[in-house]
């Protein structure tokens, strides 16, 4: 067996007027990212670590803010297209390894709803993704509500 891992990390704005979504949930709040596509971070972060796994680039590069067909997209959408090439070089996620830093609102209710879509895209059991949440502790940007991100550890394997 063939293991690399890979490492990702995304970082947004929070503002008004937009929703707030991490795991591909929408939750409760009066700000959401400022993105291009929906901005979620947790969703954005796995696709980098997946990418990374594999030597590439970033989200960016692939689905590039400066295309009009990936405005309010959903996240979801981008991961099951990483995927689908994760899947076609011969590899398979073993597990994933996450951290969501998010002053309000608290993401442990939340948590279970984010595995149950993420699982299936991923190919692997709930109990292999690990998700926790943290605050800023009132520090910096995430502190004082004003952004959102997320880091992420994927392992990948393959048999080639």
């Amino acid at each position: 067996m063939k293991f690399k891992i890979g490492l990702g990390y995304d970082l947004h704005r929070l503002v008004p007027g937009r929703p707030l979504v991490v795991g591909g949930v929408n939750l409760p709040s009066e700000v959401g990212c400022l993105a291009h596509s929906d901005g979620d971070v947790l969703i954005h972060a796995i696709i980098d670590a997946l990418l990374g796994a594999k030597g590439e680039g970033d989200i960016g590069q692939r689905f590039p803010d400066s295309d009009p067909a990936y405005a309010g997209r959903a996240s979801l959408e981008f991961l099951a297209s990483i995927m689908e090439e994760i899947k076609g070089a011969g590899f398979t996620v073993v597990n994933i390894d996450s951290l969501v830093l998010l002053e309000k609102p608290r993401l442990l209710p939340y948590i279970d709803s984010m595995k149950t879509n993420l699982y299936p895209l991923l190919g692997i059991s709930p109990q292999n993704i690990g998700i926790k949440a943290k605050t800023g502790e009132g520090l910096g940007e995430i502190g004082a509500g004003r952004a959102i991100a997320s880091w992420v550890v994927a392992l990948l394997n393959s048999s080639g």
